[in-house]
């Protein structure tokens, strides 16, 4: 049995690695006594499967997490999340649990690293900032180079084809925003690497990430798709 859960990354939290949030869900299912399966080998781990890096310093308020349990195990998923919360770091609350169905066919539902093909990014700036002006430069670019480094080497690359929606909100009270839907596939586009694309003077005040898409029957659509189950439903 897999469970899928939804969780918020916000606040001061928000400056842990990927790796230290690994560990601290770790500490929490051992703390409610969750019965993760664990791997097998010399160095065995509780079966957790993370989602897409979230950078660190960026909040989030869709990050998601596949826990895969023991045989036999029995677990109440509606209590799950009121569970979990707390045995948390304050700004890691969880927002949603599911069973994880299989496929139509019967097989075992994809990964999130592989399913998940884009995701929804907010970005703050101070007062005053020509996001408009911005936006509508990029819009009309063909293409925007920015340098990028991986394992070590690095590479020039066109990121507009990654950038699937991008827009200014400068009209709400407080500070002006950037709203993007990035691509996550067949390389994440950061929301740093756009902004460095976009203007290398532009500098955010605040990144979050709002929603991470998966595609089913051409219908773009949330990770947790799945129904949690009714008030007293079991999983077994």
């Amino acid at each position: 049995m897999r469970l899928r859960v939804r969780f918020q990354k916000l606040g001061k939290v928000r400056w842990t690695s990927h790796r230290d949030v690994a560990r601290m869900w770790e500490r929490a299912c051992r703390r409610v006594q969750l019965p993760l399966a664990w791997t097998e080998g010399f160095s065995p781990r509780p079966k957790l499967s993370f989602g897409l890096a979230l950078p660190t310093g960026a909040e989030s308020l869709a990050e998601y997490l596949d826990l895969e349990l023991a045989p036999e195990a029995v677990v109440d998923v509606d209590r799950l999340a009121s569970q979990l919360s707390p045995a948390l770091p304050s700004g890691i609350d969880v927002t949603a649990v599911a069973v994880l169905a299989p496929t139509a066919s019967g097989g075992r539902a994809p990964s999130l690293q592989e399913d998940v093909f884009s995701c929804t990014w907010r970005v703050g700036f101070a007062p005053g900032a020509d996001l408009h002006a911005v936006v509508d430069r990029a819009l009309a670019s063909s293409s925007l180079l920015v340098e990028r480094e991986r394992k070590g080497r690095l590479s020039v690359d066109d990121v507009r084809p990654a950038i699937l929606a991008l827009s200014a909100d400068t009209e709400a009270a407080g500070e002006p925003e950037l709203e993007a839907v990035l691509a996550t596939q067949p390389r994440a586009l950061r929301p740093q690497e756009l902004l460095r694309a976009l203007d290398p003077d532009l500098e955010a005040t605040r990144v979050c990430r709002t929603h991470q898409w998966i595609e089913r029957d051409g219908l773009r659509e949330e990770p947790l798709t799945v129904a949690p189950h009714a008030v007293g439903a079991r999983a077994q």
